[in-house]
């Protein structure tokens, strides 16, 4: 296989896409306020990247306790679920599908972004370390500071959480998403349930490594019943090693890595999903996920997996060529190259990212990065 075969036909689960090519979910925080609402400058914004074969939505909290960063959206209320509306009408428009990625962060939030500014959700009482949530302080300004310490959820709210979960994808399809993808990666909750360095329950849900792949297993069952298998996926961040300490957080290391992540993909196998979506170390000297995990992954997993994170064509024909990935995302840059699919295939320089615009603000550093000798869509 070529690195041209990026940017030929695939399908993913009952669904025929035209590239192999995907937009992931990309956090930026341009949701309406009051309600975290949706809006017709997100639906320009998607609609810019239907270049891709498939799109992923930002990550959209599943509950109010789910946020841990002003200004994202939600799934959960009826303006909420009409927001998006707009927002798969204009990518379907475009005769492209697109996936509602369905969040929680469980203990990566603050009180002040919480209902009554209670304490965040998580497995068990430990702080997330070495991360920053964005909290609001004033209209359209806000700042970084440390998570709260959670709360443990009792077994009864691990209950409701799935049943949340399942509620969440029930809205996706009323707004009029093909499909949805679970968010169990960057050590948010569901991968707050899995790592040994979040979870010390003592009951069904921590302990073993199958009890810690419980909630993972419940809210795919839960979600299956509602969203046919062939329309979901899940995303993992496995990470390898570090040496950076205050990076963690992002997969939450284990002691085992390949045992933990080759044992939830085999939960997603057996539950016969449409894809497995590996979000890899993406930051400056990162460590590259090992090829052996790799073909462990394409050995349990018979469906679609999705990659991303610090991609060229260079390293997409790498993992396409040797079978490991089936899809490849690329993030940062689609960001700042609305019509990327194009750039890559042709050759066409990439337009450099302002990163001082990824989160908050208006159509600045959102949907004003040019198209190619032509110009911007809306």
């Amino acid at each position: 296989m070529t690195s041209s075969s990026l940017f030929g036909p695939v399908r993913l689960g009952d669904l025929s896409l035209e590239n192999r090519i995907f937009l992931p979910p990309l956090t930026r925080c341009r949701s309406s306020q009051p309600g975290d609402i949706p809006n017709a400058l997100m639906a320009d914004y998607y609609a810019q990247r239907t270049e891709a074969g498939f799109l992923i939505t930002e990550g959209t909290q599943i509950e109010p306790r789910g946020q841990g960063y002003a200004w994202t959206s939600g799934i959960y209320s009826p303006e909420q679920i009409a927001g998006w509306k707009l927002i798969t009408d204009a990518v379907h428009q475009k005769k492209r599908p697109i996936f509602a990625q369905l969040w929680h962060v469980g203990r990566v939030s603050h009180h002040l972004l919480q209902p009554g500014h209670q304490p965040p959700v998580a497995p068990s009482t430990v702080a997330a370390t070495g991360v920053n949530v964005f909290i609001p302080t004033g209209p359209g300004t806000g700042k970084l500071v440390p998570p709260d310490t959670p709360r443990a959820l009792t077994i009864p709210e691990i209950h409701d959480l799935v049943a949340l979960y399942a509620q969440a994808a029930r809205n996706a399809l009323a707004a009029g998403f093909d499909g949805v993808e679970i968010h169990a990666a960057n050590g948010y909750l569901i991968n707050q349930f899995l790592s040994e360095r979040a979870n010390f329950r003592t009951d069904a849900y921590g302990g073993s490594l199958s009890n810690r792949l419980r909630f993972l297993r419940e809210v795919v069952e839960a979600v299956s019943a509602v969203v046919s298998p062939d329309r979901m996926g899940v995303r993992f961040s496995p990470l390898f090693s570090t040496t950076t300490e205050e990076r963690v957080y992002l997969g939450l290391l284990e002691s085992n890595p390949a045992e933990t992540y080759t044992a939830a993909v085999r939960v997603l196998a057996e539950a016969g999903i449409a894809y497995v979506s590996l979000a890899e170390a993406d930051w400056d000297n990162a460590p590259d996920m090992p090829d052996s995990f790799r073909a462990a992954v394409r050995d349990i997993f018979p469906n679609r997996i999705l990659c991303a994170g610090r991609y060229n064509l260079t390293r997409a024909q790498h993992v396409l060529g040797n079978g490991w990935a089936d899809m490849i995302g690329f993030g940062r840059t689609f960001i700042a190259n609305p019509d990327l699919p194009a750039r890559l295939e042709h050759g066409w320089p990439l337009t450099p990212l302002d990163a001082a615009t990824l989160y908050g603000g208006g159509a600045h550093g959102y949907t004003d990065y040019p198209f190619h000798n032509r110009d911007i869509q809306k």
